[in-house]
């Protein structure tokens, strides 16, 4: 007697996908974090090619001896036990731009914080790029991320964005296909965001800026450069946080198994 063919259940998501996704997850957290270190030693950003403690600067952070704040354009925000003017865990009032719990290493060193921050920028820019082939490899971004002529029409976003506002509605589509506001957030993020944060790197290195000029062109200066990698990173941790709220929102022990383990593709999130 012939037995029956077993027929493994088709993985929501694809091994690589999951291994890029926390994989991705712990670089952009080590980058952020020592990004945050390396700013400390000189924390205000500028457009154009040169900036120094007496050029104007469009943000800064500062301090003094009892205050901190946040400085855009001309507008002052008063910033003290939180940026420019906060207390150590013995007590000590530290006046680094952002304090040492946000920053790796957590004292302030800004050779060890290069070092943390350049090797995993590596690893994250070599994953990206495995990622993005084997996406098109396995046809990943054509069968789940491709937009559809319909999903282009304002009426039908406007009805996707409304949608995310419903509790109900978000903990429903789980385990079901991108919608058109998923699908837009996540190219803006894979093809866009990313590549851009290493683009501005690349261009802020001076190595790279020796023999890559035309990327300190394409960004209008080292310092311009350095001002779209900080917004450019102000950006991912805002995706980060609306990306928490959605899975806690949306039966996050199932969302969080399903990307450990891969989940069955159409498994509902009710």
């Amino acid at each position: 007697m012939l037995k029956e063919a077993v027929i493994s259940p088709t993985p929501r998501h694809r091994l690589t996908t999951r291994l890029w996704h926390w994989i991705n997850a712990l670089c952009l957290l080590v980058l952020l974090m020592s990004g945050l270190t390396i700013f400390n030693a000189h924390p205000r950003l500028y457009w154009g090619e040169y900036g120094a403690n007496n050029d104007p600067a469009w943000l800064a952070v500062g301090s003094s001896e009892r205050t901190g704040y946040l400085r855009l354009g001309e507008m002052r925000i008063e910033t003290t036990g939180f940026l420019g003017n906060w207390k150590d865990s013995e007590g000590r009032t530290r006046t680094w731009a952002f304090p040492g719990w946000a920053t790796i290493p957590s004292n302030y060193s800004l050779a060890d914080g290069r070092r943390w921050h350049f090797f995993f920028a590596w690893i994250f820019a070599l994953g990206l790029t495995l990622f993005m082939i084997r996406s098109l490899w396995n046809r990943h971004i054509q069968k789940d991320l491709r937009m559809r002529a319909e999903e282009w029409r304002p009426s039908h976003i406007w009805h996707s964005l409304r949608d995310h506002t419903r509790i109900s509605v978000i903990r429903k589509s789980s385990g079901e296909p991108y919608n058109v506001i998923q699908k837009l957030t996540y190219i803006g993020v894979i093809f866009i965001l990313l590549p851009l944060m290493i683009a501005t790197g690349l261009t802020m290195s001076p190595a790279m800026d020796a023999n890559w000029p035309f990327l300190t062109d394409l960004f209008g200066g080292r310092q311009s450069a350095r001002s779209v990698h900080f917004l450019t990173a102000f950006l991912l941790v805002v995706f980060f946080l609306i990306h928490i709220v959605m899975v806690l929102l949306s039966r996050p022990v199932r969302q969080i198994r399903a990307m450990i383990t891969g989940g069955q593709a159409g498994e509902s999130g009710r």
